[in-house]
């Protein structure tokens, strides 16, 4: 298997405005950005996902509804997403999904019902789940110790202390990051991507947000995922390839890619 390229595994190309998609590919093959992963925020956001899923060789995507739009969910969606991942094997997991604690606290116990929820159908689907936790370390953690059966999972933009991302990496969890490593001011994000296993590390940009340096402030893109492997390669001491190699051959771990859709 060819690794020399980076898997941008978390970009919401769905939102990104300032480039057109055919742009947005452009750049990312330019920075050696083979291929890009979509998650789904809600389940008005799966027909614009899928559309470019069947349309682009390179883009796969994830359903799945976000925790601060858990207060539209409705059990269909259990049935929907099974009879889609059935018809489409560029489905490549069950995100983003989790628990964010940070915006609104009166809805935590739904969130978690609905985190569940989609940790149960991604395990019937046989399908990783992709994980967003926000301030809400150990809720995320002991829920899915608990109901997380088979399928992997990836700890999307990952914001604990590398003392929590080794606990999730001896549960066996992949630990996911992206432009915030390369902020002057993230001490905690660095020293992740400096000592964490290797074997267990993932890149994303989560476009158009979190846009690394040097274009910080501006939209993020799938391109910029090569600012990231940069930094972290510079914090390990290693070199810019040698990262590519490993992170892609974790992606391919994680979500089949091809396996899925031979």
């Amino acid at each position: 298997m060819e690794t020399n390229y980076i898997i941008d595994t978390h970009c919401h190309i769905d939102m990104i405005e300032e480039f057109s998609v055919e742009e947005i590919l452009k750049n990312a093959e330019e920075n050696l950005v083979k291929k890009i992963v979509i998650p789904s925020a809600d389940r008005s956001s799966f027909e614009k996902i899928l559309e470019l899923t069947n349309k682009y060789e390179n883009i796969y995507c994830m359903l799945g509804v976000f925790p601060e739009e858990a207060k539209t969910w409705n059990d269909d969606i259990i049935d929907e997403i099974k009879k889609l991942v059935s018809e489409n094997k560029k489905i490549v997991g069950i995100g983003e999904i989790g628990l964010d604690y940070y915006w609104d606290k009166t809805f935590i116990d739904l969130q978690k019902d609905i985190f569940i929820k989609q940790i149960k159908l991604a395990n019937e689907l046989n399908l990783p789940i992709n994980v967003h936790d926000r301030e809400a370390h150990k809720d995320t953690f002991d829920i899915i110790k608990e109901y997380n059966k088979t399928s992997k999972v990836v700890l999307h933009c990952f914001s604990g202390s590398l003392e929590f991302a080794n606990e999730c990496i001896k549960e066996g969890w992949y630990i996911s990051l992206g432009g915030v490593v390369t902020f002057k001011n993230a001490k905690k994000m660095k020293e992740v991507a400096e000592n964490i296993d290797e074997n267990y590390l993932l890149l994303e940009t989560d476009s158009p947000y979190l846009t690394p340096i040097p274009y910080r402030g501006k939209t993020n893109q799938p391109a910029y995922t090569k600012f990231t492997a940069q930094e972290i390669a510079n914090l390990r001491e290693t070199t810019l390839e040698h990262i590519m190699e490993i992170t892609t051959q974790n992606a391919y771990k994680v979500f089949g890619f091809e396996e899925r859709t031979a």
